[in-house]
């Protein structure tokens, strides 16, 4: 479970009895909510349930295969980000469409790869979680790929129609594979799906291949040939707008008005009245709404009918007239007691040129940030939502990108993703991060190291210092007294390094050795961060240097950590102890007013100033005393001889 930060708060739920029932709740990092149920009233006394529940919004970070998305699409994101801002707008235009396009490739490769694992689970559960993630990313994908159309690439008249037509064809694909099965059967001409598939390739603008299926049914029927041949004419002949070529809209439009009247001169000859298929394809070819409507299982969706209606009734559509063909071809298609679900809302809104409820609608429909906070991204790039500033003070993108970046801080791993975000979020991204980067959960010192690397590349200092306190108290909890320290004095933090200096000596004086030599010989500079750490740098080097037989040096620091204060009083006897040796050298090692001091922190230490540690009982302080007693005395006499 979630660690979260406070003590829940219990709140009573009005009109339940004496055995009153309550909710504590609290909301942790992120979209999690964990409460707890049913506390007893009674005298003040909290008879709590043992049942915590936790509550999650947003499951899809914990996917395995949708983390691919969120990987993937970071990149991308980063990469938008890099386009120079001083380039003309439309030098830009082609590289936002190939950035919504890869956006769109990388929806389309986690939907498939969910698909497969959806069929191949054995997981009644899994699959029915994974079929519903495939839902939401066709969805998602199809609400992008129009966005794509009407907005980022911004089609024109003429265009439009084509690229309507394209976004149809890419989310209605099952025509194809019905047209495998049909093709593929003995005799195709008399399969049962077989005028499906060819009125599906009308209905989708795709004539050559409604040719080449019809040829099938044409041979069977050789008295029909005429009027198979007739309609193959007048599917081959149906002009299509190409912007690649010289001709003009308007050029078109005299040409289609032309192919337009004689398909329909077919239709009052009676041409195809003795095939009810063929004179409804036909019907089709001049845009008879009610023959369009008799055939709404194979359209399946009101905006597959649209884009059917505007190919063969308006293909010269302008982009400010869609939203009158929008909302009528919607209610003709849809029952008029059925209510339109979220998607035909957002659909409808996008081609309204509504981009700003398109956002919102997706907002509340979709089960996390992460499509919205992309697209908005997108679309802010391309100019389109520069007038949308919210009442708090950021605009939409920005809201949107840092709430999808705050979700991804939640997850173990992708809290690194959303630092991108965050940097790329000038109003607020900043502080966010701030806020959310203390909550990263340090697991391991390479965790922690890996946060602080981060908040030291954006000069966070405060919450290095943080970091660094966290991680020197938690190793000086396990007995890690090198690292302890190592962090303590990245930390800067004066009061901690005393602790674990002391915490050293302790370990000293119990074991007569020091542990992490290789730390306390390198503190360098850093042993000034507190006088117990210069203490503790500067007695190891004391015996470094006895170590190597230079006395003399080794005898002066010894003094100077006495007579400068240096030394903390408990440790003095520790230090006369370690004095003892360098006494009884054959050679003299101490001169005079040395020999004099070392007896001045000897009667300091015995005339009650300073009190013996539980660690040196009377007896000992006794023999020591009158040990160093001695050897001053034999070096006093030393001198005097001299």
């Amino acid at each position: 479970m979630e660690e979260v930060d406070v003590e829940p708060t219990t709140t009573p739920i009005p009109g339940f009895d004496s055995n009153q029932k309550h909710l504590g709740f609290v909301w942790g990092p992120g979209d999690i909510l964990v409460y707890e149920t049913i506390y007893k009233a009674s005298g003040g006394s909290a008879g709590g349930c043992p049942f915590v529940h936790e509550v999650r919004k947003d499951e899809d970070i914990y996917s395995p295969i949708l983390r691919k998305l969120f990987n993937e699409s970071h990149h991308i994101f980063v990469g938008l980000q890099r386009i120079r801002e001083d380039l003309p707008s439309k030098n830009k235009k082609p590289q936002f469409v190939s950035i919504s396009k890869n956006y769109r490739s990388v929806i389309r490769a986690c939907m498939e790869e969910l698909q497969q694992v959806a069929v191949s689970t054995q997981d009644a559960a899994m699959a029915t979680q994974y079929g519903n993630q495939v839902s939401i990313l066709l969805a998602v994908e199809l609400i992008w790929n129009l966005c794509e159309v009407l907005f980022i690439d911004a089609a024109p008249a003429g265009s439009l129609v084509l690229h309507l037509l394209d976004w149809v064809r890419l989310h209605k694909a099952d025509v194809d594979e019905k047209a495998r099965e049909v093709l593929a059967s003995e005799s195709p001409a008399e399969h049962q799906a077989y005028w499906d598939v060819v009125i599906s390739y009308v209905l989708q603008g795709r004539m050559d291949e409604a040719r080449q299926v019809l040829v099938k049914q044409a041979a069977l029927q050789p008295a029909a040939r005429v009027m198979f041949k007739l309609l193959d004419n007048l599917l081959m002949k149906m002009p299509i707008f190409n912007p690649g070529e010289t001709q003009t809209l308007t050029e078109f439009d005299v040409k289609w008005r032309h192919w337009r009247e004689e398909v329909d001169h077919c239709l009052q000859d009676q041409s195809f009245a003795s095939n009810r298929h063929l004179e409804d394809i036909c019907k089709i070819l001049v845009g008879d709404e009610d023959v369009l409507l008799e055939y709404k299982e194979l359209l399946s969706t009101w905006y597959h009918f649209l884009v059917t209606r505007l190919l063969f009734s308006h293909p010269t559509v302008k982009p400010t007239e869609l939203h009158y063909y929008a909302q009528s071809s919607m209610h003709m298609f849809l029952d008029t007691r059925s209510v339109p679900e979220p998607l035909d809302s957002i659909l409808l809104a996008a081609f309204e040129f509504d981009i700003h409820q398109v956002i919102k609608d997706c907002s509340i429909a979709l089960n996390n940030w992460w499509f919205v906070g992309h697209l908005t991204d997108l679309l802010d790039h391309c100019k389109l939502l520069q007038s949308h500033n919210l009442h708090f003070g950021s605009n939409l993108r920005e809201f949107l990108l840092l709430e999808y970046a705050s979700g991804l801080f939640t997850h173990h791993s992708l809290w690194q993703l959303a630092v991108d975000y965050f940097d790329h979020c000038p109003e607020f991204g900043r502080v966010y991060l701030e806020l959310q980067i203390e909550r990263v959960p340090l697991d391991t010192e390479r965790k922690a190291l890996k946060v602080i690397r981060i908040c030291e590349q954006r000069q966070m200092t405060e919450q290095v210092r943080s970091i660094c306190k966290i991680m020197a108290k938690k190793a000086l909890r396990n007995n890690r007294l090198g690292s302890a320290l190592s962090w303590s004095i990245r930390a800067k933090d004066a009061a901690f390094a005393t602790l674990i200096s002391e915490r050293f000596l302790q370990d000293y004086c119990a074991k007569g050795t020091f542990s992490d030599l290789d730390l306390i010989d390198n503190l360098g500079p850093a042993m000034l961060l507190s006088d117990r750490l210069t203490f503790l740098g500067k007695y190891r080097e004391f015996h470094r240097l006895y170590g190597e037989k230079r006395f003399s040096d080794a005898a002066k620091l010894l003094l100077s950590l006495m007579t400068a204060k240096i030394a903390p009083h408990s440790f003095w006897m520790t230090l006369l102890t370690d004095a003892l040796p360098l006494l009884e050298q054959k050679e003299v090692i101490f001169s005079a007013d040395q020999t004099h001091e070392l007896m001045f922190c000897l009667e300091e230490l015995t005339s009650g100033k300073s009190v013996p540690t539980p660690d040196k009982p009377m007896q000992v302080l006794a023999t020591v005393h009158t040990a160093l007693r001695a050897s001053l005395a034999r070096v006093k006499q030393l001198f005097t001889l001299h």
